[in-house]
């Protein structure tokens, strides 16, 4: 008797397993930003905002957590007190935006495969200092040439640009050194 509820409780174990697998291999799709989409940390509307916006879709949340700029995006995933149980991070793609103030309500990219400017002169939705994702890695080195900054992947946007308070743009000799980790 006892083996048979070893083995059952192993094979569940084991089924389980297989059920995470399947989940995290595929990430979930991102949802249309629409005039419910409420910031995260500043409680707003994130549509009342210019640049790039965010959001984050985590197993233990039924709605994806918004979020008024890409860096605070970004934010999220460093800060200790918020879920760890990320299945997806999607940003805005400006390559595909209509403009800086119409980032486009569909047209995300999953964060981990964006490029990113940051350190250029242009303020992200709340005014601070932004981190612009791009699909394409061209239309991200014309925008930094266009408006200054830093081209970057995911892993190397420094948690000290992304966790920074201040709300003016840093010159590029004054940008942290990338993050190596993620």
């Amino acid at each position: 008797m006892r083996r048979i509820v070893l083995v059952h409780a192993l094979a569940s174990l084991i089924a389980l397993a297989g059920c995470n697998e399947r989940h995290s291999a595929v990430a979930p799709a991102p949802h249309r930003m629409t005039a419910e989409a409420i910031g995260h940390y500043c409680g707003m509307n994130v549509l009342e905002h210019p640049g790039p916006k965010g959001q984050i879709i985590a197993a233990s949340l039924i709605e994806p957590v918004w979020f008024s700029s890409a860096r605070d995006a970004l934010a999220f995933t460093m800060l200790p007190d918020e879920p760890k149980d990320i299945e997806a991070i999607y940003v805005s793609d400006m390559a595909k935006a209509q403009s800086w103030d119409k980032p486009g309500a569909d047209n995300w990219i999953e964060a981990r495969k964006a490029t990113f400017v940051i350190g250029s002169r242009i303020k992200g939705g709340m005014g601070a200092n932004e981190a612009v994702p791009f699909s394409d890695r061209a239309a991200a080195e014309k925008f930094a040439a266009d408006n200054g900054g830093q081209v970057v992947a995911f892993n190397q946007v420094p948690r000290e640009y992304v966790l920074e308070s201040n709300s003016t743009s840093a010159a590029s000799d004054d940008i942290p050194a990338p993050r190596t980790n993620n």
